[in-house]
């Protein structure tokens, strides 16, 4: 899912909620992209982060793939 929210604050609320972080990457268009493990878990954080869930077109960044920083998981 991709977020209105730092990357830090997203790892931070994974990290509180216990879901862990397949992917994650900065938009090059503002915001957040990360990747669950499952549906539940980003359904999970889609619920937590309302109405700053991006629904619409984003530019991604050449930074794609890139694993979580460790201890985010």
């Amino acid at each position: 899912i991709c977020i209105a929210a730092e990357r830090i604050d997203v790892v931070e609320e994974c990290r509180r909620q216990g879901v862990p972080i397949s992917m994650i990457e900065t938009l090059q268009s503002g915001g957040t992209r990360v990747v669950m493990h499952n549906a539940r878990d980003a359904a999970l954080l889609a619920t937590h982060f309302g109405n700053k869930v991006l629904t619409g077109p984003v530019t991604r960044t050449t930074e794609r793939f890139r694993r979580p920083d460790s201890g985010s998981r």
